[in-house]
């Protein structure tokens, strides 16, 4: 038997209410917004009732499986994927709920500067620094140790925590090196900033001259799983990158690591990736979307949406629950310039210019973050 309109709306109208009192008010948002008046007109009683249990039973999935985690639980690649498919409010909230409950409300802020731009060796196909892209990126060799200062000084007067020296290539030359560790002793000399570096491939013996130079981390992106790697470089490996983090480590350095979402991966990838990275021990973690540029390969690849980096956000949270994840290049194309993903799991950002577009002013994050609740200070490595 067909159900009226006006009975439709207020069977619905009390399972909005229901799911409102068990989680809030953003879900009769999203029940709403999937349509469910529409099917009411045109279905049968019993398909609305066997997708409204399909509901709630995801939703107690993912309450169950984040309390496991909140208990210490490593979650499983199956259970990572299955969470692509719950409701995103809820994943959100929960992914939320475990950041809270394993670093609190401590935000890391780090900001990085260019160092050396463009010609790099290398085939990124996302990047416009790359020699085999066809782009207007500046080109100019290493900065003297007073341009680089002079940044680090203002990114420590604003409260930045963390300052991360860029360079293009596959890798720094022992001289370049050794100008970088005298930049680095008088970073630390003149300012309280910590200071991290992203030289390219260094040895284990490379990373310890930055170490005892003072610096603190040494960033090194995956930038995707192992599988997907060959579709986005081909001039080095992802072996290469692992070897290159573990040299990292061994040299006595806390490491960065992470990758670009949008580069034409599948959920799989994703979850790779970060289960890779939760292998590693890695518990500073950026996460890209990738802004396709023309003159790179790239320059085609769909967008993702702001639902897609929320979720991929929490997704990140459930496995890797201890880490920062980081929201890095691409934050600035997000409309509300990732504070709803500071809400779905994220506790880091770059702040200020990233490498070759333009970024979200220290000034601005630090009032969101202020209106969210976070403190900006430095957490456990």
């Amino acid at each position: 038997m067909s159900v009226s309109r006006n009975k439709a709306k207020r069977r619905m109208s009390w399972q909005l209410e229901r799911d409102i009192r068990r989680f809030d008010c953003a879900i009769k948002i999203r029940l709403r917004d999937k349509g469910f008046y529409g099917i009411m007109r045109n279905r049968k009683n019993g398909v609305i009732e066997t997708y409204d249990k399909r509901l709630e039973k995801k939703m107690i999935e993912i309450e169950v499986l984040g309390d496991e985690v909140l208990k210490g639980k490593q979650i499983t690649k199956q259970e990572a994927l299955e969470l692509y498919q719950m409701p995103l409010e809820p994943l959100c909230k929960k992914a939320d709920e475990i950041r809270q409950h394993y670093c609190g409300n401590i935000f890391d802020l780090c900001a990085i500067i260019n160092g050396k731009s463009g010609k790099c060796s290398e085939n990124c196909r996302f990047c416009a620094q790359s020699a085999y892209s066809r782009t207007d990126a500046a080109e100019y060799p290493l900065l003297s140790k007073e341009e680089i200062l002079t940044q680090a000084k203002q990114n420590d007067s604003q409260g930045v925590l963390r300052y991360s020296i860029v360079t293009s290539g596959k890798r720094l030359s022992e001289e370049e090196i050794s100008q970088m560790c005298e930049t680095i002793r008088v970073i630390r000399e003149e300012t309280g900033i910590s200071v991290c570096v992203s030289f390219g491939l260094l040895t284990e013996e490379q990373f310890r001259k930055l170490k005892e130079a003072g610096a603190e981390r040494a960033h090194n992106n995956l930038e995707a799983s192992r599988n997907f790697f060959p579709n986005v470089c081909t001039t080095h490996t992802f072996e290469d990158k692992i070897a290159t983090a573990q040299a990292a480590k061994e040299a006595g350095l806390a490491v960065c690591s992470g990758g670009i979402m949008g580069l034409g991966e599948t959920e799989e990838d994703r979850v790779d990736l970060a289960m890779t990275l939760r292998a590693l021990g890695v518990k500073s973690v950026p996460v890209n979307l990738l802004n396709p540029i023309l003159g790179t390969p790239f320059a085609q690849n769909e967008r993702l949406s702001e639902e897609d980096m929320r979720r991929i956000i929490a997704v990140f949270r459930f496995i890797l629950p201890d880490a920062f994840i980081r929201l890095a290049g691409g934050r600035g194309l997000l409309p509300d310039k990732g504070r709803s993903c500071f809400l779905s799991g994220a506790n880091a950002a770059i702040s200020g210019d990233m490498l070759t577009t333009a970024g979200i002013t220290v000034e601005t994050d630090m009032q969101m973050l202020k209106e969210i609740g976070y403190e900006v200070r430095r957490g456990a490595e």
